[in-house]
């Protein structure tokens, strides 16, 4: 019988000891997030608005690990937050713009020319035959059945409430903390109890799961990070691996100022919009330090992997409105909501002890369909069954050699929809390839195609088109194969009834 004892107590501890090798995992996700909106350049120079922001923690995520300079979300949140988790374009998901808080209510705007494509207005689905969604198996799921505790703290807007997927719990997530199906806060002040407001209706924006501090001067920044650090306890404790998505709600409207920050940005000559909004991304960069000190303090840094990104371009004025915060994102061109560079390119930093050289960059495309595989190779999960076709690629390879030559692909980017009320530049209704340093972007309203040389020409300024008819032909082909390979919705013309033709289809004589 003690032999037994000995024999079962030395099993349990060879299982704790692989549990522990397995690294925690930390993806860190900030909504609407421009790629200049840091003190960290992403650029190959610090540009005057990297200046103008104040983020340490950045900073030494940078120097701790990777930072990658040409990361890829979609150019709005669901989409890209549905990729995420289930390795899919997309376009091939069809969440191509974002869920609307309701069940079968359709977020595209009414147009005169286009009718609304059929797009996945539902969101996210882990259940089949739920109208309206995409129906995947999510990585946490799959994290959560080999041994990881996952966690998921803030925003969450995967899908629209009555469906599965609204709830992180359906999606793989054994804690949710604030998660719910609204994109936004109703505030970021605790002295407005983030929207719950006793003898007022509710609000479908009001923050859940943070009652504690409901009349404090507690920004909501402050106030998930404070709690995100308590779900860490009893994994730390319990020597479990772990998965922390930590998605915060920052700095998405409404822009109340982090008071905390406010006064200097407005003493550095900041307007007071500017200084609202450079204060938010401060707060955004505390909570990244706060939770790097938190894991530092309890011994488990050194076998934990860090992921830093946006959801999407940032918010420019030409969206943003009159009078309202926004961010610039020039050099490149447009916002969030585009396909142009400003809508989809993303800060993004990756620590990994022992694996990431500090201090280390890479150039190499990566796009946030790779974070599925990425993620599960990294928890040493080698073997696992989806009901989904995976389009990303893992970018384990670059993590451990910046400077090998991976493959070449090309990206995709599909925006049936009218994401706004107008056009505006760059906006509603276009699709994009990028192959190596040459992209494509296609006009659905007019069949316009426009070819871009990022390396040359990193703003988007110049439309090569005219001059390069067999590149032109060559990315429309196969950008048409990709969206028809997934069925990619697509909107009508309102006089036909008929789809809008894919790019390949459009005559090269009319551009």
């Amino acid at each position: 019988m003690k032999r037994l004892f000995l024999l079962i107590a030395l099993i349990l501890s060879t299982l704790a000891t692989e549990a522990q090798q397995r690294p925690n995992i930390v993806v860190f996700v900030v909504d609407d997030m421009g790629w200049m909106d840091t003190s960290v350049p992403f650029a190959n120079k610090v540009y005057p608005l990297n200046e103008r922001y104040h983020t340490p923690n950045m900073e030494r995520l940078a120097r701790e690990g990777m930072k990658f300079t040409n990361a890829y979300a979609t150019p709005v949140c669901s989409p890209t937050r549905v990729s995420m988790l289930t390795g899919m374009n997309a376009a091939n998901h069809g969440v191509t713009n974002w869920a609307m808080p309701f069940k079968n209510q359709n977020s595209d705007n009414p147009d005169a020319q286009l009718g609304f494509a059929a797009w996945n207005i539902n969101g996210l689905s882990p259940v089949a035959g739920i109208p309206r969604t995409a129906y995947a198996t999510p990585f946490p799921q799959i994290l959560k059945e080999h041994g990881y505790i996952t966690l998921h703290v803030g925003k969450a807007h995967w899908a629209s409430a009555g469906t599965p997927g609204a709830s992180p719990h359906n999606l793989g997530f054994m804690v949710n903390l604030a998660g719910h199906v609204a994109g936004r806060p109703y505030s970021y002040l605790g002295e407005d109890n983030y929207g719950n407001i006793q003898g007022k209706p509710y609000d479908v924006h009001a923050v859940p799961d943070v009652a504690e501090y409901f009349g404090t001067d507690t920004y909501l920044t402050e106030a998930i990070t404070l709690e995100a650090l308590k779900t860490l306890e009893a994994p730390i404790r319990n020597n479990q691996p772990f998965f922390l998505h930590m998605s915060q709600f920052a700095v998405h409207d409404p822009y109340n100022p982090d008071r905390r920050y406010m006064q200097k940005y407005l003493d550095a000559g900041l307007s007071q919009i500017d200084a609202m909004y450079a204060s938010m991304v401060e707060g955004v960069d505390k909570s990244l330090g706060d939770i790097m000190d938190y894991l530092e303090k309890k011994g488990v840094a050194g076998n934990t992997l860090f992921i830093f990104m946006s959801d999407n371009g940032g918010l420019s004025l030409a969206y943003a409105g009159r009078g309202k915060a926004h961010t610039q994102n020039l050099p490149l061109r447009a916002g969030k909501g585009s396909v142009y560079e400003g809508g989809i390119r993303v800060p993004m930093l990756v620590k990994w002890p022992g694996v990431v050289r500090p201090s280390t960059v890479s150039h190499f495309p990566v796009i946030i369909e790779d974070y599925f595989p990425t993620i599960l190779e990294i928890a040493q999960v080698e073997k696992y069954e989806v009901v989904q076709q995976v389009d990303g690629m893992s970018f384990v390879p670059l993590l451990k050699s910046p400077n090998k030559k991976a493959a070449e692909r090309a990206l995709v980017w599909h925006v049936p929809n009218k994401w706004t009320s107008d056009d505006g530049p760059g906006i509603n209704y276009k699709s994009a390839i990028r192959e190596g340093d040459w992209k494509l972007v296609y006009h659905m309203r007019d069949g316009k195609l426009e070819l871009y040389n990022l390396k040359a020409d990193l703003g988007e300024t110049t439309d090569l088109a005219a001059k390069h008819p067999k590149r032109v032909k060559a990315l429309a082909t196969k950008l048409g194969q990709r969206l028809r390979q997934w069925e990619a919705p697509m909107p009508l013309f309102k006089s036909t009834g008929k789809p809008v033709p894919m790019p390949d289809e459009v005559p090269q004589s009319i551009n």
